[in-house]
């Protein structure tokens, strides 16, 4: 799909140049254009983290933890079943061990069998374990009925998450989610392994003031070493990278390049061949990130939280090759739907131009896949995009999973819609950019034709256009392997914090196609040449000139070198 899209307009970004001593001009624009202001505004030190007191329900949620620590109680962990509550879980486990727990346990519902969240046969099969306390990571703010399950056999839950909530909260011991009314905390964009993490390090405060911890027998643990586990979970799911969330990811990069991270991180990074000394964010959403995720949308992210939970690099290599596999399969299944939708495409009546929100289903698909192919739609077409998928069983029901523009808040969309039709939808939730779904079959039709509806209300048809936003052209004596490392430096850039991308017009020396769908060129600009990456792109004919958007890299295969990753590419003759 991707080298059939047509050309976006380019678009240059704005922003006043601000006065940051000792950060050449070359990087000052680019941070003008993200917002950035003040030296303050690049302070990325872990003392400048937001309180953990701004957190509503964090006092009682950690004096409930620590109270288990205390008394040797069993503390299970539920979590969920992508990188984000992976990484939360094996925060949890492994940190709540460190804090001197006795008796911790995890279980992550298997999205074939229980679906999302703590549900009440989730619970069902939690009490086999005879917990006396629940924590939830990553989920649980829509779990009414599995709470109420829980208190029912008088176990107590406490709820940590950041999903946005409905108009109920669970009747849960406590709940931790920036995202509940009243809550101050200023950081709303937190992943929910950066939440666990908060509420840990309030309860590893309130075991230390009762004297709980000693040099010799119980030592107090370090809160940074947990934080190579923060900076992916963060990342792999895709939250916007407001200054707090940066410090996090960039504190957590740093100890993974100096080797201080867990081995299970250490050995995604080896089969996804990306070196740790020099690993950047993206390395974490584009290569350790997907393959981790690759074990909840094709099996069980069991074997993914093992990985990160392994103590040895013998101990862990072999879970990530396992991961490595499922990852190779994900993709075989994922390029496989591609080619149903793009004939989904071009059966669609009216055309696909012709609506503002896109609702596709095929009965072969996946449904651990069907996000992947929302987003790539969404990328396609640049509209709001769902894919739809069988849930099994005999119920008829369709598991859906959504991607939006940055102009559309998903949930919210599904929440009006389901107010209008509450028959419509069995059960939805998410955030702004992305969202899940279950609906009867028998309801698709009428749903497509609401959504449709919904998202042309909410979204001006601008929007629909899509464009590329640049940080405008750059010199040849701007073209630098120096400019390159300095931006690899100079993030971590992510969601809502976007890495540089330029644009400009270069002759075309040569071209040749490698890994079967990806394109190698040798571009020229003044007297440099210059090498160049065009990821699935077909060969470009009877062309010596062209106009790239583009992002400066460094190639580190042999020695270290510039490389243009672009990102699309114009023939002009």
């Amino acid at each position: 799909m991707p080298d059939s899209a047509p050309l976006k307009p380019i678009v240059q970004r704005r922003g006043p140049v601000p006065e940051l001593p000792g950060v050449p001009p070359f990087l000052r624009r680019i941070y003008g254009h993200r917002g950035i202001g003040a030296p303050a505004d690049l302070d990325l030190a872990l003392s400048g983290l937001e309180p953990p007191s701004a957190l509503r329900g964090i006092d009682q949620a950690a004096g409930r933890i620590a109270e288990a620590v205390r008394e040797g109680q069993r503390i299970l962990l539920v979590g969920d079943f992508d990188a984000d509550g992976a990484t939360s879980v094996a925060l949890g486990v492994s940190l709540l061990r460190a804090l001197g727990a006795s008796a911790v346990d995890f279980v992550v519902p298997n999205r074939f069998e229980f679906g999302y969240g703590l549900s009440p046969e989730l619970v069902d099969l939690a009490l086999q374990r005879s917990p006396e306390l629940i924590v939830t990571v990553d989920n649980g703010v829509s779990s009414i009925a599995g709470v109420e399950r829980a208190n029912a056999h008088g176990v107590d839950v406490v709820v940590t998450d950041h999903h946005l909530p409905g108009p109920r909260l669970p009747p849960a011991y406590a709940i931790v989610n920036p995202n509940v009314p009243g809550c101050a905390f200023p950081s709303k964009a937190i992943a929910g392994v950066g939440v666990i993490y908060y509420v840990l390090s309030q309860t590893r405060a309130l075991l230390r003031t009762s004297g709980w911890f000693d040099e010799r027998t119980r030592p107090e643990p370090a809160l940074a070493d947990w934080l190579d586990l923060v900076a992916l979970g963060t990342v792999a799911d895709v939250v916007p990278l407001d200054q707090n969330n940066r410090r996090l990811v960039h504190q957590g990069i740093r100890r993974m390049r100096s080797g201080r991270c867990r081995p299970g991180i250490a050995a995604l990074a080896e089969v996804g061949r990306r070196d740790l000394a020099r690993l950047k964010a993206s390395d974490l959403g584009f290569a350790i990130g997907p393959r981790l995720n690759a074990a909840g949308r094709l099996d069980d992210m069991t074997i993914g939280i093992q990985c990160l939970l392994a103590a040895s690099m013998d101990e862990a290599r072999p879970l990530a090759a396992q991961l490595d596999e499922l990852n190779r399969e994900r993709r075989g299944i994922e390029q496989s739907m591609l080619a149903d939708a793009e004939l989904l495409v071009a059966e669609a009546e009216g055309g696909i131009e012709g609506k503002f929100g896109i609702v596709m289903f095929h009965p072969a698909w996946h449904q651990g896949v069907v996000g992947l192919v929302a987003g790539r739609l969404r990328e396609r077409y640049h509209r709001p995009a769902i894919a739809f998928a069988e849930a099994g069983g005999e119920g008829g029901e369709l598991k859906g999973s959504a991607r939006s523009l940055p102009e559309l808040h998903i949930r919210d969309a599904l929440a009006a819609i389901a107010a209008r039709d509450p028959a419509l939808l069995i059960r939805f939730g998410g955030h702004a950019m992305a969202a899940g779904m279950t609906l009867d079959r028998r309801c698709l039709p009428r749903f497509a034709k609401a959504f449709d509806e919904e998202v042309r209300q909410r979204l001006p048809v601008e929007a629909l256009k899509g464009r590329l936003e640049t940080d405008g052209e750059l010199d040849a004596d701007e073209l630098t392997l120096d400019n390159a490392l300095r931006l690899a430096e100079g993030g971590p850039w992510g969601q809502a914090f976007p890495e540089p991308l330029f644009h400009g017009d270069f002759e075309l020396v040569s071209q040749r196609v490698v890994g079967k769908e990806h394109l190698k060129l040798v571009l020229k600009r003044q007297d440099r040449l210059i090498g160049a990456i065009a990821f699935r792109q077909k060969p470009i004919e009877d062309c010596n000139r062209v106009r790239l958007a583009y992002a400066l890299e460094v190639n580190d295969y042999r020695d270290l070198a510039l490389e243009l990753r672009v990102a699309q590419i114009e023939a002009l003759y």
